[in-house]
């Protein structure tokens, strides 16, 4: 099967849609999904026309992790071991780090390098009954795509250390509660919840939602002095930009904004 196949990208209006297809392997990736999946963001962030991605797995589960007969067949005892955890650190990064925000759908299975692509989405929506945890170790490994760094900032030091050193599995319901994620539904009522949680991200000025996702993401790594000066250029470029002028003119005639993304 070719990769294309293997990750799918759609459009369907101004949502990318992206879809792990390999259920009879619990959507488990491989390098060249990764490598597919840093194509798929930069034709994304290309593309204006293109409001959110949405991330989630065929066959009712997400994302079991990194396939591990490729993992034990290319890199364990291998002078390439470290090589998987490089690809894999600068692609999630990236899906961490584009312009366009992104959401995680959780169904099923979200365990290692799918808890990994799950962290580094803005936001994630689970199935009640999804099993979301790290889960590295229990097969005596180590994530090489995140959590150490990304899940502490979203958690705390303490449920990080509960979640990753016993390497336990979160339902939806629970990861909600670990403020994990942003929200659970039951099964039924997942699509739903995904399509009313995005609605809110594709009316906004695309423009703007780089900008601010862009300060957000910096603003746990500087200290407030330096925040401060970043939060000043950021008004500074946006009271200079269309988008801007757009959404206060369409507010005092009374009117939906039209937002060019510039």
């Amino acid at each position: 099967m070719a990769v294309e196949d293997e990750i799918q990208f759609e459009r369907d209006g101004n949502v990318a849609r992206v879809w792990l297809n390999r259920p009879w392997k619990k959507n488990c990736v491989t390098v060249p999904i990764l490598q597919r999946l840093d194509e798929i963001i930069t034709e994304v962030d290309k593309d204006p026309e293109l409001r959110v991605l949405v991330l989630r797995g065929r066959g009712g589960t997400f994302c079991s992790g990194f396939d591990l007969d490729s993992l034990q067949a290319e890199y364990i005892g291998s002078s390439t071991a470290m090589d998987v955890a490089v690809i894999s650190a600068k692609v999630c990064d990236r899906l961490y780090s584009m312009n366009t925000p992104s959401v995680a759908v959780l169904e099923g299975y979200v365990t290692a390098g799918g808890f990994e692509l799950m962290i580094s989405c803005d936001f994630a929506i689970a199935a009640d009954d999804a099993k979301i945890g790290d889960f590295h170790m229990r097969r005596g490994l180590f994530g090489g795509a995140g959590p150490i760094y990304r899940v502490p900032r979203m958690i705390g030091i303490r449920k990080t250390k509960e979640l990753m050193l016993t390497g336990k599995l979160l339902s939806g319901v629970q990861a909600a509660d670990f403020d994990l994620i942003n929200a659970c539904a039951p099964a039924e009522k997942l699509d739903e919840t995904v399509e009313e949680f995005i609605s809110h991200l594709t009316d906004k000025s695309p423009f703007q939602m780089r900008i601010t996702k862009m300060t957000i993401d910096r603003s746990l790594d500087a200290d407030i002095h330096s925040l401060m000066v970043m939060e000043h250029l950021a008004v500074g470029v946006t009271l200079n930009s269309q988008d801007a002028a757009e959404g206060v003119a369409a507010f005092l005639e009374k009117r939906e904004p039209k937002w060019t993304g510039r």
